[in-house]
């Protein structure tokens, strides 16, 4: 009998899920939490076969939550699930240890073929994402999205800039010095072509990085 952890701020979306949950898997135990620190005291003090985590919660980093998870719970099977695009999301979540993403809007079958397939131990990519990886591994040339090009912590850092955090909120919720983050932040405009933060929220609008 599994036990699942659902992680939605949205009550809605944790209802709509549970039904899909309980219709693959009749018998199985189905938690909640609907933000971070709830999260990491559930997983603390309970055993999980999955976790369904949402990128978007308030005053949750999921990139962070994913690595305090793992820390608790190394052997924790992780499915993302999100409103946001895969093709610009998922590969940083699989790299941060996440075993599959699954869109919100994808098809009910989809979602079940997620779950099952990470709860078999097996990293699950929509059928239209592993054709982009193949393409992208099949493209000598640079990616059209400059994002791609930064790495999973200039990600993470661009991403709180586009999002507005100031360099004091960066340090505290990555906790890094801050000379560390200014680091980064000067990489990331070198790499994006960016002279402030202005231009870096236009870019992320035009290959549609806002969340």
């Amino acid at each position: 009998m599994p036990n699942l952890l659902l992680i939605d701020d949205h009550s809605i979306i944790r209802t709509g899920m549970k039904m899909i949950i309980e219709n693959l898997l009749p018998f199985c135990n189905i938690d909640e939490a609907e933000d971070g620190s709830s999260v990491i005291e559930k997983v603390t003090h309970n055993e999980y076969d999955l976790l369904i985590l949402d990128i978007n919660m308030p005053d949750t980093d999921s990139l962070v939550l994913i690595r305090n998870i793992l820390a608790l719970k190394p052997r924790s099977k992780i499915l993302m699930l999100s409103m946001n695009s895969e093709e610009i999301y998922a590969k940083r979540y699989l790299q941060a240890g996440a075993m599959g993403y699954v869109k919100k809007d994808a098809p009910t079958p989809d979602i079940k073929n997620a779950i099952t397939t990470v709860l078999a131990n097996k990293k699950y990519i929509s059928e239209v994402l592993k054709e982009k990886l193949l393409n992208d591994l099949n493209d000598k040339k640079n990616s059209a999205n400059p994002f791609d090009n930064l790495s999973a912590r200039e990600f993470e850092i661009a991403h709180h800039l586009i999002r507005g955090d100031s360099l004091g909120d960066i340090c505290a919720k990555l906790d890094l010095k801050s000379s560390t983050v200014s680091t980064f932040k000067a990489r990331i405009f070198e790499k994006m072509h960016c002279s402030n933060v202005i231009e870096l929220n236009t870019l992320a609008k035009l290959h549609n990085v806002i969340q």
